[in-house]
């Protein structure tokens, strides 16, 4: 595992021990960040279930501003900040070492918002809908922000009010998923279920 562009380009990561974590593969990181390129200078980014960090560590190695990791974690959470020290990026990155919905609840009340919100949950975990409405709740995106969800292709989603799926890239085994805030002007008869 490596960051594969920006300033930080080559250097390598280390994951956590163990199998409760599961690194998105470099090709589908490689991917993502092709379809995200133009968002990421100077956008302030939200990495949620944070893992090795590698997701954000890529954003800020390619010109994010910020980026800020969500883990609980705690090999997870000692990978993140080796990871961030051999990058040289921790000045840049901000931890919250606890559960995704208590950090979303301590992102409102610091009134934070995020121009890019990543996601990839345990794909056992069942309930990404409640952090996707949480998310959505707590007002945590910019206006012309967007959510990408990393989810086994197996598993359906249905989305709170107010986030419509804008765009899909799938895999054999794995869906990046783009959600971004309804507009009053879109179809409201648009799937909530993907």
């Amino acid at each position: 595992m490596r960051v594969i562009s920006g300033k930080c380009r080559g250097t390598r990561l280390i994951a956590p021990e163990g199998t409760l974590t599961r690194p998105t593969v470099d090709r589908i990181k490689e991917t993502l960040f092709n379809i995200i390129a133009f968002d990421i200078p100077q956008c302030i980014f939200l990495d949620l279930f944070g893992g090795s960090g590698a997701i954000g560590i890529e954003a800020l190695s390619r010109g994010a501003k910020q980026a800020v990791f969500v883990e609980k974690d705690k090999s997870a959470l000692a990978s993140i900040r080796k990871n961030l020290e051999r990058t040289k990026l921790q000045d840049m990155a901000v931890i919250y070492e606890s559960d995704v919905r208590a950090a979303l609840d301590q992102l409102k009340n610091k009134s934070q918002k995020f121009d890019i919100i990543f996601l990839d949950p345990p794909y056992a975990m069942g309930d990404i809908e409640s952090v996707l409405r949480k998310i959505a709740e707590n007002e945590l995106l910019y206006e012309e922000g967007y959510i990408i969800l990393e989810r086994s292709t197996n598993t359906l989603v249905s989305l709170p009010q107010n986030l419509v799926l804008w765009k899909e890239k799938t895999y054999k085994t794995t869906t990046l998923s783009f959600l971004r805030k309804e507009k009053d002007s879109e179809n409201r008869n648009l799937s909530r279920e993907f």
